[in-house]
Parts: C-alpha cells; structure tokens; sequence
C-alpha cells in the first residue's frame, strides 16, 4: 500500500494524490494549477494508461481539471463522483477545453503579427472533455461502493460546492487494512443555499486541506445581503456599475441568493428595479444543474424557499448573457447594474472585457467575493494596483475596489480544527495539503504542538507506505525557477505552461508546438497499447494471436 503526493502541497491549488493498493493504480483529484506556480511537482508514476480510477472529491478545476488530459494520455478507467459534481463536471471540463482552445486560437492570430507572442496549444480538447465524461460513476452521498476487491469508497457532504465531499478509502490486502480520509476542500458553515460539512468519525491516515489554515473568519456572520446593497446603492448613486468578479459555480449562486433577498425586502431605493447580468454561459448552465439538485444538496432555508413554490436563485430584473453579443451589449446598456461574471479571479473569460470597459470610471466598483490567488489579476486589484493589462492594453484602476468580507467557501482555521478534532480516536497520521507554503507549515506546527497530532506537511514526491506507517522517500521542496515558474503540471511534460490561470502548451512557433502535441499524444497511446497487452495475459493463444495480428498489421501500415 503506497500514497505518493503529486499536487497541492505547499500549493493551494492542483490538488492530486495517488494511491497504489490491491495491485491497483489510482488518483484522488487530478487539479489544474491556478496563479503563481512555486514548486515543482512530480510526474504521475505510472503511464496515464495504467490508472484505474480515479475518486473526485469535488467538481472545481483546480481539483478536477487535468482529467481531460489524463483521458488523451490513454486513461481508460473510472471516474468516481457525487451525482452533483459528475452533473458540474459535465459543464465546467467542456468549459475549461472552450477556453484553452479559444486562447490558442486568440494568440495563434495574434502571433501572426507579432513574433513576441508565443503560440500555444490546448493540453487537451473538446471531444477530450466530452469522452472523459463517459468514464465518470455517478454516487450517492454516504453509499459504500465496491470499486474493486480490497477497494471501498464512501463519499460524504463537505459543504464545500454543491456536490463537494470528502471520501473515505478503504485498502485491504491480505490481513491489512487501513482507512484514509481525503478531506477534499472543506466547507463554511452557514453558507447559502447548500449543507454544512459533515465530520467523519475514524481514521488511520487523513489527508486534510489548510487553505485557511492561518487565518479566521468574522467571529459573527456578516450580514451580507446588507453589504451587497450597501455597496449597490453607493455605487447605483454615482451612476455606475458593479461589477463582480464570480466564480461561475458555487459563488455567483449565492450572490443571486443575496441579491432576491435585496430585492424582495427593498433594500435599493436608487435604482430600485436594477438589472442583474449573469455574463457567463458556465454559470448558467451551473444555476440549472443547482435547480436539479435542490432536495440531495439544499440546507433547510433554502428547501423552505423551494416548499414556497419560489426559487431561492432568480428574482425579476435577471437576464441571462449566454451568446457573445449579448455579452457584448452588457456594457452599451447605459443604466447602472450589476454584471456577475467569470472568472473568479479575473484571469479568463468574459469579465475581462467588463474589466476594460468599467475598471479605469470612477463610478463603478469591482466587487471581490472570493479567494484571489497569488500571481492573479483579481489578486493584484485587491492588493492596490493602479493598473493591469488586459488583452495586451494598460487600464489605469480608478473604480472602486471593494471585498465582501467574510463570503468564503473554505472553511477558516478554526473550522479546519473541529473537522479533524472531529475523529474518535486520533488518526496514526495527519498530511496536510492544498494550502500556501507558509500556511501549510504553520497548520501543521498547530495540530502537532496544541492538538498533539501526528501531523505532516508533505512535499510533491513523498511517498508514505500505509501498511508499515513509514516513509519511505521525504521529497525535499524543488522552487520553480523563474524562466520555468508557468510550469509544475501534476504528471505532465514540464514543456507546458499556464495561460489565463489554465495550462497551455508553449512553443516557438503553433506549427512546432502542435506537432510536439500530438506526437506526445502517439507516444501515449503506445504506452497504453503496452499497458493494454499486460492486462491480457492469460488469454487464450488464439485470442491472443489475433490481438498480436492486429498489432502487426497496424505497424506494417505506417512503418515507413
């Protein structure tokens, strides 16, 4: 039994770990990195094609958003999830290839005029996103699946995103069997619209999130319908805009939660009958699948809106931007609004063109409501910048920048604590990832020196061996250096890079970069074609010399 530690470690974001038990190979989360890449991760250890199933614990990229690229590498297996987060995931990996396959497109034009601009390729494809999905196995929440004999899984309610949970993995061989629990990204509690996170009660081994790991939210919960309409009507008074960047799933449903609120109790007198712009097709399509999950996900108070006959997350005044001229018209309607947009962290998407158009008035504000990760534009806005760039265009900051304090979907320091202190019996071992370096080292220091846990925080390429409770390889931290700091793919050539807070392949010309691509994907598939007549030992000789006939003929084709 092996755990080796890919992505998320000293890093808050691509979230990967991989398990090796019961002659099995698997992943928990296979996460995109988003922002400022600080250490070098490891490869996977084994060939895309020799994964046998992967456990999601929740549908946000940098969790699930390398999976595409694990399916064009020649994973074949099973993706287990939620029904909540298969539903997401259906939406959000189509979203992230759109994207990836619309900036290749963008810099290839740009690149024809303009040498410095480097040419990128998508890491992985629409129809790669589109077959992924036809790998995942939707579950239940708090279900015990048989995923394979001496492998058990069991999801639980994290509270996190809806459809967010943390698994428990069961490992026997033989006489030995241990428990762990992956933690995913775990939840607030009193959020809108979804359940607060749910404890587990044993353990052997917990792999446990530190996002928040050293810092504490509000002792009170903010009122936060009053701080939206606060800044609503300050800004509606100047004439302006509000402008939010939201993530498309999870945040922008609980903004429109606040703002029916707003606008059922009145709370706008300028401008009482605002228009509200949802500017992404994502966060639409998300807003239907949080519809179709009202009664396995909703907390009470929004069940009791639902038992009313009402929707918790529509209201008059709100229009649906899905086609780029309707985007587009957002910001030739002259009256004041609020445009909710992606991404989050405005590093792609359409809120950069609202940027543009509203960041250098004085009259409008941008409006933060969620995490702003290091080396993104969102981060360098809430940190006092005077200006960015967008779309190779300097925009001076003369909008207001405000941050709806206290709207988090990560549970804080304290909440990270009654998680864990939540186990009966402390766990042999506690790893602690998906947090900054600096957070990460300090949680860790906390559950050793207050709680008395065996706490660690690992870096990517340590290896644990689960039967015996040891380490068998303590990776030391490995910096990025800063003419490879937009690399670190969990298990990807280091050949890639990041563009717009996604992962883009570079190169020095599209021709040379596209033909590395594919030529990285024939490899691949040979690799797979290797793993594949491993898997068939033991087949009849006349089974197997058709397959190896096969093979021939295949080879005489294209050997030339």
């Amino acid at each position: 039994m092996k755990l080796k530690f890919i992505g998320a470690d000293h890093e808050v974001t691509g979230s990967c770990h991989y398990l090796e038990a019961c002659g099995r190979h698997l992943l928990v989360d296979y996460g995109m990195e988003q922002g400022r890449n600080v250490f070098e991760n490891v490869p996977l250890p084994v060939n895309a094609a020799l994964i046998d199933a992967v456990f999601l614990t929740h549908a946000h990229i940098d969790h699930s958003g390398l999976l595409p690229l694990l399916y064009a590498n020649g994973f074949r297996g099973k993706i287990y999830a939620t029904e909540a987060t298969t539903d997401l995931c259906g939406i959000m990996l189509r979203d992230s290839a759109h994207i990836q396959m619309q900036e290749a497109e963008w810099r290839s034009r740009k690149g024809a005029r303009n040498k410095s601009i480097a040419q990128i390729t998508p890491l992985y494809t629409m129809e790669d996103a589109d077959n992924t999905m036809k790998c995942f196995v939707p579950c239940t929440y708090n279900e015990e699946i048989s995923v394979e004999e001496g492998i058990r899984i069991r999801f639980t309610d994290i509270g996190h995103l809806l459809g967010s949970a943390s698994i428990e993995v069961w490992l026997t061989e033989g006489a030995v069997e241990k428990k762990l629990v992956f933690s995913g990204d775990i939840g607030n509690v009193d959020q809108p619209l979804i359940k607060d996170p749910l404890p587990t009660k044993a353990a052997d081994y917990v792999i446990m999130e530190s996002t928040y790991g050293d810092r504490l939210h509000t002792a009170y919960r903010p009122d936060y319908v009053k701080g939206l309409a606060t800044v609503f009507q300050e800004t509606f008074k100047r004439g302006g805009n509000v402008v939010i960047p939201s993530f498309a799933v999870g945040r922008t449903q609980e903004i429109l939660y606040f703002i029916r609120k707003i606008k059922q109790e009145g709370l706008v007198k300028e401008e009482a009958d605002f228009p509200v712009y949802v500017d992404s097709p994502l966060a639409v399509d998300a807003t239907e699948i949080f519809n179709e999950h009202v009664y396995d996900c909703f907390d009470e108070e929004a069940l009791e809106i639902v038992g009313r006959g009402e929707n918790p997350i529509s209201f008059p005044g709100l229009r649906l931007a899905i086609t780029p001229d309707e985007s587009r018209a957002i910001n030739f309607d002259p009256r004041p609004k609020v445009i909710l947009s992606a991404s989050g962290m405005c590093d792609a998407g359409r809120i950069k063109h609202h940027l543009k158009h509203n960041l250098w008035r004085p009259e409008c504000t941008i409006l933060f409501v969620g995490y702003q990760a290091v080396g993104t534009p969102g981060r360098s806005l809430v940190d006092g910048a005077d200006h960015i760039k967008l779309f190779g265009e300097t925009v001076d900051v003369r909008a207001r920048i405000e941050k709806l304090e206290g709207l988090s979907g990560h549970a804080d320091k304290n909440g990270l604590i009654r998680w864990v202190s939540a186990f009966e019996a402390k766990p042999a071992r506690v790893f602690v990832v998906h947090g900054e370096d600096v957070v990460a080292r300090s949680f860790t220091e906390c559950l050793q020196k207050e709680y008395r846990l065996d706490a660690y925080a690992p870096y990517s390429g340590t290896e644990f061996d689960l039967a015996r409770g040891e380490f068998t390889y303590e990776a030391p931290p490995v910096p990025v250096k800063k003419a490879e700091s937009l690399t670190g793919i969990p298990g990807a050539d280091p050949a890639s890079a990041k563009g717009t807070g996604r992962y883009l392949a570079i190169g020095s010309s599209a021709g040379r970069t596209a033909d590395r691509s594919v030529f990285a994907r024939l490899l691949a598939a040979g690799e797979r074609l290797l793993a594949v007549i491993g898997k068939n030992k033991g087949l009849s000789n006349k089974d197997l010399g058709k397959f190896a006939d096969q093979i021939h003929a295949l080879a005489d084709k294209w050997d030339r």
